[in-house]
């Protein structure tokens, strides 16, 4: 069986005020707001070069962004599902990525900081 391979995905929305209680994984906020990034990150990946592989993101959290209106968000992605996994391909992702959501400016009712989405292998 092939090993699940990580590469984290980072990204900064603007139309999300970051609040203290979303860096506390146990908190109510923090789970809604994870609950929603799953609902807009998954499917895009699904979608990508490595859908057929991909396995699902973990939030690993949410920090303040350049402004009080901002949040980052942290992920960890999972893929590595069949025998035939191909090499993940970062640069190959984050251009998918940025065509899928409009040159990094919305995910789904967000917005988002078109110079911080950042996919690492």
């Amino acid at each position: 069986a092939p090993a699940i391979k990580n590469f984290t995905l980072n990204f900064t929305i603007t139309n999300l005020q970051f609040t203290a209680d979303m860096e506390k994984p146990s908190s109510r906020r923090f789970k809604s707001t994870e609950k929603v990034m799953y609902h807009y990150i998954d499917p895009l990946l699904q979608k990508s070069s490595i859908g057929p592989h991909f396995s699902g993101c973990k939030v690993a959290g949410f920090r303040p962004g350049k402004n009080r209106d901002s949040t980052g968000v942290d992920t960890i992605c999972s893929y590595g599902k069949g025998s035939q996994v191909p090499r993940f391909n970062p640069a190959e992702v984050y251009q998918e990525l940025k065509r899928m959501t409009s040159g990094i400016t919305k995910l789904g009712i967000y917005s988002l900081d078109n110079k911080s989405l950042y996919v690492n292998g």
